[in-house]
This record gives C-alpha cells, sequence and structure tokens, in this order.
C-alpha cells in the first residue's frame, strides 16, 4: 500500500525531493535544502517507518520509490528532480528506473545499486533492546548505547529519533519494520536488471567512505548510463555534513542546468 509521506517544504521553483538515510528525517538536511530553496521547490520527505510519516511492515524499496512519486504527484508535481542519500539514494534511483519520465534529474549520494554487508543491524538490535521505561533523560540512553555505538556522534544521530512527551519515551523509527526488513534494504532490487535510467544522474561520494569504490562504476553506469560521477575530500559517508560546502559547489550546479 502506498503511504503519504510527510515533509518539510521551502522555496519555490522546480521540484527537488530530498530521500535521507535510514534512521534520519527530512529535517537532516534543512540547511542544505534552504540553500537549494533559492532556486527550487524543495520537499524534504520523512519515508516510511521515518520521521512524522506512517508506519508499515514492507519495506522494499519499490514500496518507498512509489510512496516518494505518489506523495509528489499528490503535491502537483508531475515531473521533479530526486536527491537521495544512502537508503534514500536507492529509494532515489528505484524511483528513477520505475518512473523515468517523472524524474528530471538524479542526485546520489554515497551509494550505489550493490548488496552491502548488514553494518546496521547491530545498532537496531541495541535500539530495541533499550528499556525506555527506565529512561527519563537523553543522556541516559546515550550511556547505555555506547557499548554497542561507541562513536558519540553516531550516537548522537540515532538519538534525534527518541522521542519525549507526555511523561513517556518513544522511538519515532520502526525499529521492528527496519530489523525485519535489513536484509532487502542492504540489497537493491533483481528486478531493476535489463532497466537504465537515461536521464541526467550525478553520483557524489565521500573520498573518506567505503560505500562507493571504483569497481562499482560498471554497475552504475549499467542502470545509469548518462552517470557524473564526483567525490568530496575530507567527507566520509554524511559529506553532505563533513563537508557541506563542497557538497553544494558539485551539486548546485548539476540541480540548476
Amino acid at each position: 500500500m502506498t503511504l503519504a509521506l510527510a515533509s518539510v517544504e521551502y522555496g519555490s521553483g522546480p521540484p527537488v525531493a530530498i530521500l535521507h538515510g535510514l534512521f534520519g528525517s527530512g529535517r537532516n538536511w534543512t540547511s542544505i535544502a534552504q540553500r537549494f530553496a533559492a532556486h527550487h521547490r524543495v520537499i524534504g520527505f520523512d519515508l516510511r517507518n521515518h520521521g512524522g510519516s506512517p508506519w508499515a511492515d514492507e519495506m522494499g524499496y519499490r514500496d518507498m520509490a512509489e510512496d516518494v512519486c505518489a506523495s509528489l504527484k499528490r503535491r502537483g508535481y508531475e515531473r521533479f528532480a530526486l536527491l537521495g542519500h544512502s537508503m534514500g539514494g536507492k529509494v532515489a534511483m528505484m524511483a528513477a528506473l520505475q518512473y523515468p519520465d517523472a524524474v528530471e534529474r538524479l542526485v546520489v549520494a554515497d551509494i550505489a545499486p550493490i548488496r552491502y554487508p548488514m553494518r546496521h543491524l547491530g545498532e537496531v538490535q541495541a535500539m530495541r533492546l533499550l528499556d525506555l521505561a527506565a529512561v527519563t533523560r537523553r543522556s541516559q540512553a546515550d550511556a547505555v548505547l555506547a557499548a554497542a555505538v561507541p562513536d558519540a556522534t553516531e550516537r548522537g544521530f540515532l538519538l534525534q529519533n527518541l522521542i519525549f512527551e507526555n511523561g513517556s519515551v518513544r522511538w519515532r523509527v520502526n525499529l521492528g519494520a527496519i530489523e525485519q526488513n535489513m536484509p532487502r534494504l542492504v540489497d537493491f532490487p533483481a528486478m531493476t536488471e535489463g532497466r537504465a535510467y537515461d536521464g541526467p544522474a550525478l553520483f557524489i561520494a565521500g573520498a573518506r567512505s567505503d560505500y562507493v569504490r571504483r569497481e562499482h562504476e560498471p554497475m552504475i553506469r549499467r542502470r545509469f548510463p548518462k552517470a557524473e560521477m564526483a567525490s568530496v575530500e575530507n567527507a566520509g559517508h554524511w559529506l553532505h555534513a563533513d563537508q557541506p560546502a563542497a557538497f553544494l559547489a558539485i551539486v548546485e550546479p548539476f540541480l540548476n542546468r
């Protein structure tokens, strides 16, 4: 079933939808979105099972791509650009392959159309094991998660999803669905074999990230023959946060062509 996605929106002009990564939300991209808003209508979506969007047991890339395209059409946009990071990049690729006439141009940030190891499964399991009834402060949750997620910046990102309201604590991400669908999320749908998106595409990687490597380029070009490849120096997987000015310097001219 297609879900109506929540979003934050900025600016006016040709539409650009931003699709976040796992555990993220549209609000994570506020500063980038506000820059794009000088020339575009920017729609920062919360993908299903994230942020303010509805939850569902199914979480395949075909489902998520249909959510995005239907939500854009519901807003009156028949053609649009897509920018997706990590999991959102796979959603954007899937949308372009399924609906090539609707996707005017495509930006994919630090992800390739391949299968990855299940590197985030431990984080999901640690978050699910957290006893929310015993948590009264974010710092308590941070201390408990530290053993499973030693990087403080990464823990801070995950804990943005911990919501305190009306005396109770809850996760705003559907951890059960994410864990159940993790084998699908780390993969890329085999049904896309033989399909190609012939529109303008930009694949931009963090130079310090291992998500997009030189050996992935043939697989990218097979599905996206007009792909341009770019790299952001001194940036890891969260390249837009590590080096926002460099990221914008590459992406803005591509969107504004």
